[in-house]
């Protein structure tokens, strides 16, 4: 039977890419979508999800989730991805219309009807699973497990010195999600910055695969490729969801991980949306997540091309 995926997440250029890699899985049912604003505003991130679909040939339910965070004003992420999140490469990113309902109330729809079923994969901020859980707690025991793209185990941030963006934008969200209970594994953007870095070679070979899914997996990194090389001085550009997608699907793409307790800074204007990781256990608190490590990035670009051949 094909495992059931929930996927919320906050479409440009590298959640295009993860959503690519589950579209095209064998084994991966997608069972729904909720949009969250994060990298781009909420109706861009549900046109790029939308568009994304359609190039792969898959129809699921695609819903709109969350426009703001819980308690902030929103800042996006387009400065890295492109005014359209897709590397504004002039593609046809409008006029497509989402699922009726709303990605929040769909997703606890889903949770309790495949209850103890559906792994949750986050690619953007909390927002949608933070309002989900206080609309109905008892969600977190439905979830059989809930991949986080976010945080940084080295606590080097792309947006501050000590956050990564998704955690950056919604720290309330991040707090409820680490309160509640649910069973959660992170992904964070330090392994993207060390194991998911596509170099030009790579790129040229992702291009030579010849199909359509592989050409726009690359031509939409147009704008990261820049940031990257100016800013987080990258060879290549680096894929955070898509390797987050990866270790969802094959938790093999992980070599280690530590189950530690994690905490979210919400007051702090210096340190916000930090994720504390407490390494040592010096806070004597139970566990709360799963936090990866180290991966390979060998097994991460052999499922990448897998899914764009």
């Amino acid at each position: 039977m094909k495992r059931k995926f929930w996927i919320d997440t906050d479409t440009a250029s590298d959640d295009a890419v993860a959503l690519i890699m589950a579209f095209m899985h064998p084994d991966i049912d997608v069972v729904g979508l909720s949009i969250v604003a994060g990298n781009v505003p909420l109706d861009m991130g549900v046109q790029n999800a939308l568009y994304t679909a359609e190039l792969c040939g898959v129809t699921m339910p695609i819903y709109a989730g969350a426009a703001k965070p819980l308690s902030r004003e929103l800042g996006t992420a387009q400065f890295v991805h492109g005014e359209d999140g897709m590397g504004d490469i002039g593609l046809p990113l409008t006029g497509r219309t989402p699922s009726p309902g709303s990605g929040v109330d769909k997703l606890i729809e889903a949770l309790h009807a495949h209850s103890g079923h559906i792994e949750l994969v986050t690619l953007g901020p909390l927002t949608n699973i933070a309002l989900a859980l206080q609309q109905d707690p008892s969600i977190a025991k439905t979830v059989k497990r809930c991949v986080v793209m976010g945080a940084v185990a080295d606590h080097i941030g792309n947006v501050t010195q000590v956050a990564e963006f998704n955690m950056w934008v919604d720290p309330e969200a991040v707090d409820i999600v680490l309160q509640s209970g649910m069973h959660l594994e992170f992904v964070g953007w330090d392994i993207s910055r060390t194991e998911a870095v596509v170099t030009p070679q790579e790129s040229a070979m992702i291009r030579s695969l010849g199909t359509d899914r592989a050409s726009f997996s690359v031509d939409i990194q147009r704008v990261l490729e820049k940031f990257c090389a100016e800013e987080t001085h990258l060879n290549g550009f680096d894929l955070p969801d898509p390797i987050a997608m990866a270790y969802a699907i094959d938790t093999s793409v992980a070599t280690e991980a530590h189950h530690w307790y994690l905490a979210a800074e919400t007051g702090s204007a210096l340190t916000r949306g930090m994720v504390v990781m407490d390494t040592l256990g010096v806070m004597h608190q139970e566990p709360n997540a799963i936090v990866v490590t180290r991966a390979s990035h060998e097994k991460f670009m052999s499922m990448l091309v897998d899914a764009l051949r």
